[in-house]
């Protein structure tokens, strides 16, 4: 035993060796980020977003999450909830997170590594006199983080690329938008890798497919014996006629030669199947339904509206639910927690159905949830009217202008 090997056996330092290239554990692969796959594509988060169905669930969640309002509320002893803009982190949060992002691209390009990337988002907190005065999302293609659950608190350790040196942040000072993998390490991609490379591979088949004027469709035989130059400038010349843009042309046969045509096998008619099926797999990985990621081939036996509640609760609040609860620990003291909380307002979701709006609003102010001021800035964004902030109901002869529900002695009208 070596005087380092002794030494290390002294101080208790456990000493691993690493697998063998023969042994297949994927060691060597998670290293180097290359993952192997059945389908024999390498799949990582950049080439996963070169899938079309990949790239329509990520950006039907992070989009989402990017449009919808973001507010710091200030909790009423009532139990209800009013904005609280003069709060600091109102405008960090709504408006802008630093000097070059808005708001929305901040919440999307975060939401797309937490979909994306092992481990999840990241964002640093800037702070000034320990509060927070900027957030800077940490793109992971110049820099690697590594979270370390060994001592159950996570330690984030952020290496550039490129680069040797690697520096510690505090947990405190790191906004984490986990994955929801199963396995962090490997991130949702790493773990649906087999359906993302079978999308794939379908993908550039189709594409080779098509890039060389579809399959074949008949075989050209030529009679005789033929020379290798011969058959060589048959070929050319036939490519040259009926291949690229000229395919489906006319074709003319010399009289030394003979067509015959081929026909799709049952492995070409199911392609399309086993296409449907590849989008319907990565549907399955990210929750979303089908006809986010545009597969409406088939009747949906709901309505619209049930297939767009069912993204809203499976897909998108957990997502939602998980960002508002990291700003909350990260960017509000626990005395600050008791007396604000940090949402996303989802109501958003019907400003862009104008009568679903109107509906909601009027039945709103109807049932004096809402006054007609809030329903105008809630729901059109328009300016407060005189009068407008009594809650009484138009549609009964109770509640009028005037009358006992607004304070009046008597239920009349007065003269």
């Amino acid at each position: 035993m070596s005087f380092a090997a002794r030494l290390k056996s002294f101080l208790g330092i456990e000493i691993k060796a690493a697998p063998s290239l023969a042994e297949a554990s994927g060691y060597y692969f998670d290293l180097f980020g290359a993952s192997p796959t059945l389908a024999g594509v390498t799949v990582t988060p950049y080439s996963a977003m070169t899938c079309a169905p990949v790239a329509c669930a990520v950006r039907s969640i992070s989009e989402a999450a990017g449009s919808l309002p973001l507010h710091v509320y200030k909790r009423l002893p009532d139990g209800g909830k009013e904005k609280a803009t003069d709060h600091p982190l109102y405008k960090l949060l709504h408006d802008a997170p630093n000097s070059f992002a808005p708001a929305a691209l901040f919440r999307t390009q975060l939401m797309a590594d937490a979909l994306l990337q092992p481990y999840g988002g990241f964002a640093q907190i800037v702070r000034v006199d320990s509060k927070p005065y900027e957030l800077l999302r940490l793109d992971p293609r110049l820099s690697s983080i590594v979270v370390d659950y060994s001592n159950f608190e996570p330690l984030y350790v952020i290496k550039a690329d490129g680069k040797n040196s690697a520096r510690e942040i505090p947990a405190a000072d790191i906004l984490h938008i986990p994955t929801p993998a199963y396995d962090p390490t490997r991130g949702l991609v790493g773990e649906g890798r087999e359906a993302i490379a079978l999308a794939l591979v379908l993908e550039r088949h189709a594409s080779r497919l098509f890039g060389n004027a579809a399959r074949p469709s008949g075989v050209l035989s030529l009679k005789g014996n033929m020379t290798p130059d011969a058959l060589k400038n048959a070929k050319l010349a036939w490519q040259a006629s009926q291949g690229g843009d000229n395919a489906g042309g006319t074709a003319v046969v010399p009289a030394d030669a003979s067509w015959q045509a081929l026909t799709f096998n049952s492995v070409d008619s199911q392609f399309l199947e086993m296409r449907t099926y590849a989008v319907a797999e990565i549907a399955r990985l990210f929750r979303v339904p089908l006809h986010m990621l545009m597969q409406v081939d088939r009747a949906q036996p709901r309505s619209v509206e049930a297939i767009g509640q069912e993204f809203l609760s499976q897909a998108l609040l957990p997502r939602l639910k998980s960002f508002e609860q990291e700003l909350e620990l990260k960017l509000l003291t626990p005395e600050e927690r008791k007396q604000y909380c940090i949402e996303f307002n989802i109501d958003g979701f019907a400003r862009a159905d104008l009568l679903a709006r109107a509906q909601a609003l009027s039945a709103a102010v109807s049932a004096r949830i809402l006054n007609p001021n809030e329903a105008r800035q809630i729901g059109f964004g328009l300016p407060a009217y005189t009068g407008g902030d009594v809650f009484e109901n138009f549609n009964t002869s109770s509640a009028h202008a005037g009358g006992k529900l607004n304070g009046a002695a008597d239920d009349q009208e007065p003269a």
